[in-house]
């Protein structure tokens, strides 16, 4: 299989994340869209942050609930604490499968793939909206017989239909047995007393004028649809910082990324 191609010409949204989150796989031009956006929001970072954050808790909290299966779609380029690192912490018998079509993730794919020995990981090449070739392939690894939690990280906001999003969740809870998961955290235009949802609105559109992945912000109404069909859980729709914190002495402020976990 000859090596996937890198556009390094052009920012792309993995690369800009990775670069807020402090790590190393970004280029020049994804620096300077990154640091374009924090001029416009600066808590941009903090975001990337709280988003990380917040998948570390929500599988925790899974795997208490007894989830062992993941699939996880838009995987992003790994770091410290990837999904099956987190579940098998818990629970080593858990499985995984990651679900992305950028060249940058698939050619770190191997980091990603590195599973205990109780459990199992798995990498699919695959574009999150042809959902019949992801769950065909998922289930080379998945018994779909049984709960899976569906993680949605980052991802629904790179598809700019409210419609074509909610299909592509539907499409994939359909799948789905009772007792599943649905983990979604999204880009948030929301105006709060902490957050400027117009700041949001021009950071967008910073990193789509310099040929960035197209983002669609949406508000925790929007996001909020997207649940469809599933039981939301408490604290509902809300910013990442606020779901489910770990006990501290201070509340941490809102980001502009929001997030919910619900159950079939």
């Amino acid at each position: 299989m000859p090596e996937p191609e890198i556009d390094t010409s052009v920012p792309h949204s993995a690369r800009i994340w990775d670069y807020w989150l402090g790590g190393k796989d970004n280029y020049p031009v994804d620096r300077e869209a990154g640091d374009a956006v924090l001029r416009v929001l600066p808590v941009i970072a903090d975001s990337a942050k709280q988003d990380r954050a917040f998948l570390g808790r929500a599988v925790r909290f899974l795997t208490s609930q007894g989830i062992r299966q993941f699939l996880d779609l838009g995987t992003g380029l790994p770091t410290v604490d990837n999904t099956h690192q987190v579940a098998q912490r818990e629970a080593p018998e858990s499985r995984i499968v990651y679900v992305d079509n950028d060249p940058l993730v698939l050619a770190h794919a191997r980091a990603l793939l590195t599973s205990r020995p109780e459990g199992a990981c798995d990498y699919i090449q695959a574009d999150v909206r042809d959902t019949k070739t992801v769950l065909a392939e998922a289930a080379a690894t998945l018994d779909f017989g049984r709960p899976v939690a569906l993680m949605l990280l980052g991802v629904l906001n790179h598809i700019l239909d409210d419609g074509e999003a909610r299909r592509l969740v539907e499409d994939l809870l359909r799948a789905l047995a009772p007792g599943s998961h649905l983990v979604i955290s999204h880009t948030c235009d929301a105006t709060t007393g902490e957050l400027d949802g117009e700041a949001m609105r021009q950071a967008v559109r910073e990193v789509m004028d310099r040929g960035g992945t197209p983002i669609r912000a949406r508000s925790p109404e929007e996001i909020e649809t997207l649940f469809a069909g599933t039981r939301l859980l408490e604290p509902g729709v809300v910013s990442c910082s606020r779901w489910r914190p770990d006990p501290s002495p201070w509340r941490e402020p809102e980001v502009p990324h929001f997030c919910g976990v619900a159950v079939l």
